[in-house]
């Protein structure tokens, strides 16, 4: 697998923490890093996903009013909640 040097400066606190997390797994600084990276970055992908998802289900006017929402809301305090509004 090829790879890329990538070059951040992060505040001395959150490096410190990498060092320490490193020393406890057994791990390079590198494998730290390499492994937060990789799942922030499957998280973006994630939310980037639903948000599509999301505007699709706009687009085809799959949403629920915003009234109906605001009743559902202001049930929860009751002592008979409405039924989530699906």
């Amino acid at each position: 697998m090829e790879t890329k040097v990538l070059t951040a400066h992060v505040p001395l606190p959150l490096a410190e923490k990498v060092d320490q997390i490193a020393a406890r797994l057994e791990r390079s600084r590198g494998w730290i890093v390499k492994q937060a990276l990789t799942a922030w970055v499957d998280q973006e992908e994630e939310r980037r996903r639903l948000t599509l998802e999301a505007l699709a289900d706009v687009d085809a006017g799959r949403v629920i009013d915003h009234q109906a929402v605001q009743a559902w809301a202001d049930s929860l305090d009751s002592d008979k909640p409405l039924p989530l509004p699906l």
